[in-house]
């Protein structure tokens, strides 16, 4: 992989397990030569993240709509900071930029960013390994709930395993490297029915 699109929070609830995991995710990434791709801020889990890539020597690229940039939340000191219109081209351009994606600790935005792409790669738009960094188990009731989705059959089985997870910076990376993408495009019946 050559670049992974990170969504975050654009806050930083002052966790200092938080900090070191997000620091230790941007070591990952120097070491292998992977460029950040994400929203683009200086503040929150965001700015944590994207200032440990840039002080150890990586690439760090924002993609960030106009309205934030007016807010002054856009980092300054980017490799490449792109400015776009609205948040569904943020999404689109960082996924158009990324091999791979992960979710760290964050709010709606958050979500939303991630459950777009996923759902995109569920449709075959695209081909990315997509991954959770679930650090101090923050999103253990979302996969919990992912989980009852495929028992109660509103989610294919194949599609929930295309979300790979771990605690750990280093292993998450090593499972998106060695992924083979393989969603079931026909999520909205079942095979087994005549």
């Amino acid at each position: 992989m050559r670049s992974i699109s990170v969504f975050c929070g654009a806050n930083f609830n002052g966790d200092p397990v938080l900090k070191q995991t997000v620091e230790a995710l941007a070591e990952v990434l120097v070491n292998r030569n992977i460029t950040l791709v994400f929203g683009g801020g200086k503040v929150g889990v965001m700015g944590i993240l994207a200032d440990a890539v840039l002080n150890s020597g990586g690439k760090a690229i924002g993609v960030i709509p106009q309205f934030l940039v007016d807010k002054e939340v856009g980092h300054p000191g980017l490799t490449e900071l792109h400015i776009v219109e609205n948040m569904h081209q943020r999404k689109q351009l960082m996924n158009d930029l990324c091999d791979g994606i992960i979710m760290l600790p964050g709010g709606f935005g958050t979500l939303e960013e991630f459950f777009e792409v996923l759902t995109w790669l569920q449709l075959g738009l695209h081909s990315h390994p997509v991954g959770i960094l679930n650090i101090n188990g923050f999103y253990d009731l979302l996969l919990q709930q992912m989980d009852v989705m495929v028992e109660q059959k509103f989610l294919k089985p194949a599609n929930r395993q295309l979300v790979l997870t771990s605690g750990d910076a280093v292993e998450l990376v090593n499972l998106m490297e060695k992924c083979k993408v393989s969603p079931d495009e026909v999520w909205f019946r079942d095979r087994n029915l005549t």
